[in-house]
């Protein structure tokens, strides 16, 4: 930790680190809708330059230790979890083009939702009532966001569609997290995984067309902005804070990312919600909420 923060105990650097995290990824959208660019090539800066900036660490970490060499299962299983964060962040990007950051944003959270009935149905563990009633809760507040997106232009419904889309892929590569932790260090699945995520991104662009150059100096600084701010700073801090800092703390907090990202794009991008969307958006947080706190007792 810089020697600016040594003067405070380790949880106010835990909280403090949380509190920078929980920042930087509400602005992960910020940036997307800001640079003058496709999605997903948004998208793959962000995985190249966190895949480039992690490398030294992630080799160093091999050099000073020779022992700690990942099983073959735990690197499958990264590259999977790449798999699925790349088609989450497709999705999602895709979605934040056609809607605004804040819904898109909103309905990727739902992911917790996903990631219960990934563990329920693949590796059969048990739900309490909580998690039943957060769920419930969770999706009527989607099915009335959705329904009113939809009345207002198809794109603007396709784009939020496409954003709970992108919490199924992202719950995806939290259960393969889950899996593949037990194998590995976070700093060997953080780079593995990051790096399959632009190699899968760098093979779509090419696939479609897009091009990785010719844009304008602002949208290189968004480029720059999610790489370093959202995929390195941001989670690394968040992984710092997991370390000091109760499980509930750290998501429940988390769960404030949407609220942030619709409170900057509010005066910045000029989103405002109506009051149905705003009802919906609530009970969607309150009903992961929920589904956080049963799976965190249990």
């Amino acid at each position: 930790m810089p020697k600016i923060l040594s003067g405070f105990s380790q949880t106010t650097r835990a909280y403090m680190a949380l509190g920078f995290g929980l920042v930087s990824l509400g602005f992960s959208a910020i940036f997307v809708r800001g640079a003058d660019a496709p999605g997903t090539i948004t998208a793959f800066y962000r995985m190249a330059i966190g895949s480039m900036v992690m490398v030294l660490p992630f080799a160093n970490q091999f050099r000073k230790n020779t022992t700690i060499r990942p099983e073959r299962s735990g690197v499958f299983l990264a590259i999977l979890g790449g798999v699925f964060f790349a088609c989450d962040l497709i999705l999602w990007t895709t979605g934040i083009g056609m809607s605004g950051a804040t819904i898109p944003t909103l309905m990727s959270n739902i992911a917790p939702l996903w990631v219960g009935l990934g563990a329920w149905l693949i590796f059969r563990e048990r739900q309490g009532v909580r998690f039943w009633m957060g769920l419930m809760v969770a999706i009527a507040g989607a099915a009335i966001i959705l329904g009113q997106d939809f009345s207002k232009a198809s794109n603007v419904g396709m784009g939020s569609l496409l954003g709970l889309g992108s919490g199924i892929f992202y719950g995806a590569y939290y259960l393969t997290t889950q899996r593949a932790r037990r194998a590995m260090r976070t700093l060997t699945y953080f780079w593995i995984s990051t790096a399959t995520s632009m190699v899968l991104l760098l093979l779509v662009n090419l696939i479609v067309g897009r091009p990785f150059t010719g844009y304008d100096a602002f949208t290189y600084a968004m480029f720059l902005g999610i790489g370093l701010l959202v995929q390195v700073m941001g989670w690394l801090a968040i992984n710092y804070a997991q370390g000091f800092l109760p499980a509930a703390v750290v998501s429940s907090t988390l769960l404030g990312q949407p609220v942030l990202t619709g409170a900057i794009a509010w005066p910045l991008l000029g989103e405002i919600l109506n009051l149905w969307q705003i009802f919906g958006g609530a009970a969607v947080i309150v009903g992961v909420y929920l589904v956080h706190r049963s799976r965190i007792r249990e």
